[in-house]
């Protein structure tokens, strides 16, 4: 009697989810040690070996998921979002919990809570990038693209909330996003943590702020 296929590959299909399993916890563990070293040592300063070190594998591992700034660039968006090459943050557990919001005030609560949540996770990490960005062209690239990119999502949040009506309709949309990611952006952030604000005052700020500038009444 013959093994049906679907029986005789399961072991092989096992097999193949197992490596992939251990590649993405392997990748995961290097651009944690590698998000831990450029904050706490500098991008400059810190090494493929010193990260290859302190996740526990080869130099030749660390080099297949390299080069240094690509592993910059993996860091800081896991450190921001816990996910690295993710470009919608509607597919994210954050940006579904943006538009679960059941009104105006829970949206405004979410955003500063969120937000705040990012910066707090990643600000030692792009104070690094931000450091680097002066000497290495492709670090400043992904610099600019950077905040391109968090205007894009801005705006793919208050989209949905200006659809249910809860954005002011006397302010222009394109002003509303582009001030909202001002507002939200890290630079404002660790300039005002640097100025002497706790987070406490942040957020009170960045809520008045949204329900001034951006939110209906």
């Amino acid at each position: 009697m013959r093994t049906p296929k679907s029986i005789a590959h399961a072991p092989r299909s096992y097999r193949s989810d197992l490596r992939r399993q251990q590649a993405e916890a392997t990748r995961t563990r290097i651009i944690e040690a590698a998000a831990e070293l450029f904050a706490a040592d500098g991008y400059a300063r810190t090494t493929l070996a010193s990260i290859a070190a302190a996740a526990g594998v080869s130099a030749e591992t660390v080099q297949g998921h390299g080069p240094k700034a690509a592993l910059m660039i993996a860091a800081v968006e896991h450190a921001a979002v816990g996910v690295a090459g993710e470009d919608n943050v509607l597919d994210l557990d954050i940006g579904r919990e943006l538009i679960a919001a059941r009104d105006r005030d829970e949206a405004v609560d979410l955003l500063v809570a969120t937000q705040t949540r990012v910066h707090q996770n990643s600000a030692r990490l792009a104070g690094a990038l931000i450091g680097a960005a002066y000497a290495d062209p492709e670090l400043d690239r992904f610099r600019r693209d950077l905040t391109a990119d968090v205007t894009l999502q801005v705006r793919r949040v208050l989209e949905i909330y200006r659809d249910r009506g809860w954005l002011r309709t006397d302010v222009p949309f394109d002003e509303q996003v582009v001030g909202s990611a001002a507002l939200g952006g890290i630079e404002t952030y660790l300039r005002l943590r640097d100025g002497g604000w706790d987070v406490d005052t942040y957020r009170e700020w960045c809520r008045r702020m949204l329900r001034e500038t951006v939110f209906a009444r």
